[in-house]
């Protein structure tokens, strides 16, 4: 059974759904989008996602025509439509995607396109990262300066993106991109936020340059019930270099371990011990061993 997916109030077959090439999203990137994911067939801080999405459309002055409340009850019902496709003891990613609509002529009025998607998750590329490793490069793409787009927004302008990542593949085919601001500073890889651990000590850059993660914000939350001290500072290269351990947190896989940052190991181990805690703990609150989960789809058949 295909996954469906649900586009302007209708369910369409996950590889039949189509957008107009008139389409703003599609001409000129004026799109946004959040994505959670399911544990166990449920959706991971919804409403944090949901909230976060809809102050990237308010920012942009995007009306999707609908409220959070039905945002959220759609994303639910898209999930629960699609419960019988989903294998045992798999999960998916959950997206809402919102454009600003078709061009129209004159004084008409743009009718938003909204649709809520289901992706799978790469199991098959992150499970052996948890014990081998991460690894960063820092390309010459710099991170959008929030002069130009605000990183708080969650949008799909990201050919700095597609332009750092191939950057990085010419040097290690394995590796992660690791963004800097504008000032040298380090922002965020693609798609995930990024930590280092320094004398125990959490360290995670501020938001001026990066994305307000849900997944960061679990991180810290976790740091606390731990015990273990957090910092939000400007972090730069000779901090990753010289760090205990170094970590990249995000939905698809709530977090990895750095092992290498500009082919220089990090720490003395890895997952160093913070990680390994914060791993176990992130676990513990979403009802399965992330690792195991992601080893298990790993080796289950196509």
């Amino acid at each position: 059974m295909e996954y469906q997916i649900w586009l302007n109030g209708e369910y369409v077959a996950r590889s039949e759904a189509k957008i107009g090439m008139m389409d703003r999203g599609f001409r000129l990137g004026d799109v946004v989008f959040d994505t959670s994911r399911t544990f166990n067939g449920r959706i991971y801080r919804l409403n944090d996602h949901i909230d976060r999405l809809y102050r990237s459309l308010k920012y942009l002055r995007i009306d999707p025509g609908m409220t959070k409340a039905e945002m959220a009850s759609v994303t639910q019902q898209v999930v629960e439509r699609n419960e019988p496709a989903r294998h045992q003891g798999d999960d998916y990613m959950v997206t809402q995607i919102v454009t600003r609509g078709a061009f129209r002529s004159g004084a008409e009025e743009m009718s938003p396109t909204v649709s809520v998607w289901i992706d799978p998750i790469d199991f098959k590329t992150y499970s052996r990262l948890y014990r081998e490793g991460a690894h960063v490069v820092i390309p010459k793409a710099r991170a959008y300066s929030p002069m130009q787009v605000d990183p708080k927004i969650k949008h799909f302008n990201r050919l700095n993106f597609v332009l750092a990542e191939l950057e990085v593949k010419d040097i290690d085919p394995d590796a992660f991109p690791l963004l800097l601001d504008m000032d040298g500073n380090v922002s965020e890889s693609s798609g995930a936020n990024f930590c280092i651990v320094s004398d125990g000590a959490l360290i995670t850059p501020g938001d001026d340059a990066t994305l307000q993660g849900v997944s960061q914000a679990t991180l810290l939350e976790l740091a606390e019930q731990l015990e273990i001290p957090t910092s939000v500072e400007r972090i730069q290269p000779y901090d990753v270099y010289n760090a205990d351990e170094a970590l990249l947190c995000t939905t698809p896989y709530c977090l990895l371990p750095v092992g290498r940052a500009d082919n220089r190991e990090i720490g003395d181990e890895v997952p160093g011990p913070v990680t390994q805690r914060l791993l176990a703990a992130w676990s513990e609150i979403v009802g399965l061993d992330i690792v195991d989960q992601a080893d298990s789809m790993a080796a289950a058949p196509a």
